[in-house]
C-alpha cells in the first residue's frame, strides 16, 4: 500500500502525462504536494520507482514512466482526461504518450566537496540543470567543486562534479569518497599494502592515507559541468 504522499505524486504525474506527454519536473511536483523541499520528491520517486510503480527513463529530461497505478492496473490507451489542470484528481485510465522530448536533466546538488582538504558534504536543497548528453545509465547527482588538487585532472575550483552513485571502485578511478562518516572528498583511488589511498591530481598535495574501514565511496566521476561568467 502506498502513503498518502507517494499516491498523490503518482497520480499528479500519470495526469501531466496524459495531459501533455511530458512529466512534471521537480519543482512543479513539490509545489503540487506542498513539500518544502525538492529532495522530498526524490525520495518519493525512488520508492516509488523500487516499488515498480514508475521508471526514469535513462538520457531524458524529467523523464517518468508510470508502469502501473496504485489500483495496480498496468496503463493503456484511454481518452484525454476533460480537466488537464486538475492533477490530483483521482486517477482516470492511463493513456499512451509520447516520449519527453526535452534534453536536460534536474539532478539534486547535494552541496560543496573538495577538490584539496576534505571538507563535509551535505543534503542541499536544489538540482542543477545538466545535459542529458553527459550522462550515462544508473543515477546521478551533483557537488560544486572546491578548491585545486584535481587541477591536472581538469577539474577546477567551482566546476559542478557529476557523480554516478555507487558504492564500488576499481583502482584509478576518480570517486567521491567519505572519509570517517563525515568528510567527503573527490580524489583517484588506490588501494595500497591493505590500505586505502586518495591521490590528488595536483604535485602541491600529498596523498592522503586510510585504514579500509575509514572510507566509503559513495560515487564516481561521471563528468563535468563548468560555468563562465
Amino acid at each position: 500500500m502506498l502513503t498518502r504522499k507517494q499516491h498523490e505524486l503518482i497520480t499528479f504525474i500519470q495526469a501531466r502525462l496524459e495531459a501533455s506527454g511530458i512529466s512534471p519536473s521537480f519543482e512543479e511536483m513539490k509545489e503540487a504536494l506542498e513539500l518544502k523541499s525538492k529532495s522530498g520528491v526524490h525520495r518519493l520517486i525512488s520508492a516509488l520507482e523500487e516499488r515498480g510503480f514508475i521508471r526514469r527513463l535513462p538520457n531524458r529530461a524529467r523523464a517518468l514512466e508510470v508502469i502501473k497505478t496504485p489500483e495496480g492496473s498496468v496503463t493503456k490507451a484511454t481518452p484525454r482526461p476533460a480537466n488537464a489542470n486538475d492533477a490530483l484528481a483521482p486517477l482516470r485510465a492511463p493513456v499512451t504518450r509520447g516520449a519527453p522530448a526535452n534534453d536536460v536533466i534536474e539532478l539534486p546538488l547535494h552541496g560543496r566537496i573538495a577538490a584539496g582538504m576534505p571538507i563535509e558534504a551535505f543534503e542541499g536543497q536544489s538540482t542543477l540543470p545538466v545535459p542529458a548528453a553527459l550522462l550515462g545509465a544508473g543515477e546521478h547527482y551533483a557537488l560544486e567543486v572546491s578548491g585545486d588538487s584535481m587541477i591536472e585532472a581538469g577539474i577546477l575550483d567551482g566546476d559542478y562534479a557529476l557523480v554516478r552513485r555507487t558504492n564500488t571502485a576499481r583502482d584509478g578511478e576518480i570517486v567521491v569518497a567519505l572519509i570517517r562518516g563525515e568528510e567527503a572528498t573527490l580524489k583517484y583511488l588506490r588501494r595500497e599494502a591493505g590500505m586505502i589511498r586518495l591521490d590528488p591530481a595536483n604535485g602541491a598535495y600529498d596523498p592522503q592515507i586510510y585504514k579500509p574501514g575509514e572510507v566509503e565511496v559513495q560515487g564516481k566521476l561521471a563528468g563535468l559541468l563548468r560555468r563562465y561568467h
